[in-house]
């Protein structure tokens, strides 16, 4: 069955040469962006019920460009000034590079990972005697806690935003050739809104292995899985699906 429309449930990318825009030209498919699930912020007075005070850390673990925007939205809201003293670990190359929306970069103790939570655990390790905060969601991975606690580290994990399911009444008489989900939570949002959703030919695309289990367990059939050696993008594995389906272009 050739495709046509696809929906990808998270934002509209902001950058002008993604991949997707480019995949739109090339095989001449409408994708839309439809985020079904988005990030709420908590409040101070709520931080600190979890018995967090800002001003007892040296150093601060950012996982993702949400915590990063958290952390410094509680800061201001908590009137605490961070000091140029505090040490940010972050946990790939575009958190630490987004973190310059908020603090001047080469006047800062940064330290980088490359991609994954353990390749960031050396770096933690170097700076034992800190104590680290982990701003974070209330769906932190089970593997940061864990590596965490390997290291021996004095750190306290605190959940600075949610993620919430989004209403997508508006999608109920909408049919996409293809659906692509990249969390878990994507996959709960798309039954909590469609608790009788049927996939019949819908193709169903999903991006690692947490999203794997979740769409399966819901009984879902994955038409398309991406990171593979051959695909290690969605792009490129939506791609590679597209010209099976629809011809080679």
């Amino acid at each position: 069955m050739k495709v046509k429309t696809i929906l990808v449930s998270q934002p509209e990318p902001k950058i002008e040469n993604s991949p997707y825009f480019d995949l739109i030209e090339r095989q001449k498919v409408k994708i839309d962006f439809i985020p079904f699930i988005h990030v709420e912020g908590v409040s101070g007075k709520d931080v600190r019920t979890q018995k967090v005070d800002l001003t007892k850390y040296t150093a601060i673990i950012l996982t993702s460009r949400n915590s990063v925007d958290h952390f410094f939205r509680i800061a201001e809201e908590l009137r605490f000034k961070v000091p140029d003293t505090m040490k940010y670990f972050c946990l790939s190359e575009a958190v630490a590079y987004y973190l310059q929306k908020y603090v001047v970069y080469r006047k800062r103790k940064i330290y980088v990972g490359k991609r994954t939570f353990p390749e960031l655990a050396p770096l933690i390790k170097k700076y034992k005697s800190e104590k680290f905060l982990l701003p974070t969601s209330d769906k932190l991975k089970p593997e940061v806690p864990l590596v965490l606690n390997e290291l021996k580290v004095d750190w306290k994990e605190a959940t600075f935003y949610r993620t919430v399911i989004s209403d997508l009444s508006d999608l109920r008489d909408v049919y996409y050739d293809i659906l692509v989900f990249f969390s878990p939570s994507g996959i709960e949002s798309l039954f909590e809104n469609f608790p009788d959703f049927d996939q019949k030919d819908t193709r169903i695309a999903v991006f690692g292995n947490t999203t794997v289990k979740a769409a399966n367990e819901m009984g879902l059939r994955v038409d398309i899985q991406a990171p593979t050696p051959e695909t290690p993008s969605m792009t490129m594995a939506l791609e590679k699906y597209i010209k099976e389906m629809n011809g080679k272009k």
